[in-house]
């Protein structure tokens, strides 16, 4: 059974910042690429960023230069820090895992607000 646990969301203001936690179970971590999406009501969910099994990270041009996304291996555990964030950073943050069409797991997802 694949389990993607998320946590460290929140509220913070804006310029602050947080660090995701996504812990797995149930997969071979180190194959796979971990992604960190988020949704807002009403828009499709899009991606925020990604590292590969091979270490190779892509950012959303919204969040390069604020957001780092890391993998520790060993602990089956994929990070996003979270730096001088904004109020159009608020959404649900989900976790991805994907090593093929048929191997792609989700979180539930935690959410993340930004505000005074």
């Amino acid at each position: 059974q694949v389990q993607l646990v998320e946590s460290g969301g929140g509220l913070v203001q804006p310029g602050g910042s947080l660090r995701l936690s996504c812990a797995a179970s149930g997969i071979i971590f180190k194959l796979y690429a971990m992604g960190w999406y988020r949704q807002v009501p009403g828009n499709e969910r899009e991606l925020v960023a990604i590292i590969t099994s091979g270490g190779s990270v892509n950012y959303a041009d919204s969040v390069k230069g604020r957001f780092t996304i890391s993998r520790d291996n060993p602990k089956d555990t994929v990070y996003l820090q979270m730096n001088s964030l904004k109020s159009e950073d608020t959404a649900v943050y989900y976790c991805n895992a994907k090593l093929s069409s048929s191997r792609n797991f989700w979180g539930q997802g935690t959410q993340v607000t930004v505000s005074s």
